[in-house]
């Protein structure tokens, strides 16, 4: 079984962590940023950020249309944070012009948990990870206020939900990348493992 060739878009947000994370998690992890380098890959992450930046930038760079049509074609993908609200279908409180990748059926709330200052850690059990819960870190996190009947929610927290999938994609309102456990990210990568054994 080859190691899986994993993207993190590249425009704004917390991309070397993640490539930390993909190298821990059995998998090599590629800066992303052209629709070229998108082509190249088995699966994709879109980071943590400022959405509506990263939301222009990816049109900027040509990059939301392929992306856009290789998430509905079925590649993998993993949104953390600013990632959830790129991935979602609908956002509740949209900034003008905000264009998101959307995959999963879901209506997310931007910065729902507060501000940069009301940041915080809260431990999370996720679903289809195995062992403790995860300890997730929420910065300007939002939080998902419905998912349609295809969407699955994996995992909750003080009564919002805050991890969800829908068959390729998976997103969550935290940061596990930021932790130095790379479970979530481990299971991110199983799924593109699953991905390219459907295509062989």
């Amino acid at each position: 079984m080859t190691t899986p060739v994993i993207g993190v878009l590249a425009l704004q947000g917390d991309v070397r962590e993640h490539l930390v994370a993909l190298a821990a998690a059995d998998a090599v992890g590629r800066p992303v940023r052209r629709p070229e380098e998108l082509a190249e890959v088995d699966g994709l992450v879109v980071p943590g950020g400022e959405s509506t930046t990263i939301s222009k930038l990816a049109v900027l760079f040509g990059v939301m249309e392929p992306l856009r049509a290789r998430v509905r074609a079925g590649l993998p993908v993993y949104g953390t944070c600013a990632g959830m609200i790129m991935l979602a279908d609908k956002i509740l409180d949209p900034r003008s012009g905000q264009e998101t990748i959307g995959g999963i059926d879901m209506i997310v709330r931007r910065n729902a948990f507060g501000r940069q200052n009301e940041s915080f850690e809260a431990a999370v059990a996720v679903k289809g990870v195995p062992g403790a819960p995860v300890e997730g870190v929420f910065i300007r996190a939002p939080w998902v206020e419905s998912v349609g009947a295809a969407a699955e929610v994996l995992a909750e927290h003080d009564g919002h939900i805050v991890a969800v999938r829908q068959g390729n994609a998976l997103a969550t309102s935290f940061h596990p990348e930021l932790t130095g456990d790379h479970r979530v990210h481990s299971l991110f990568v199983d799924m593109v493992h699953a991905y390219r054994a459907a295509r062989s």
